[in-house]
């Protein structure tokens, strides 16, 4: 039950985790699990959004972090 559970849930910390290890410092890494879980966007996965942001935008990966914890974007996440 609790990797079934694993596949289809996370956590605030684990996001935080996964941020980190993409090259976010950890008080940006706190900025943009607030605003996906203020967004209730977090369950698709933190380094998804920002991968996603990202990809749509067409500039690297910490640009589109920065980008959504400054409060541009989110279109490209929550569309």
């Amino acid at each position: 039950p609790l990797v079934a559970e694993a596949r289809t849930h996370t956590t605030p910390a684990i996001e935080r985790s996964v941020l980190l290890r993409m090259g976010f410092s950890s008080l940006e890494a706190k900025a943009l699990v607030d605003a996906m879980v203020a967004r209730g966007v977090l369950g698709g996965g933190a380094g998804r959004w920002v991968l996603e942001c990202a990809r749509r935008r067409g500039v690297d990966v910490r640009d589109a972090g920065l980008a959504l914890i400054r409060g541009e974007g989110w279109e490209t996440v929550a569309g």
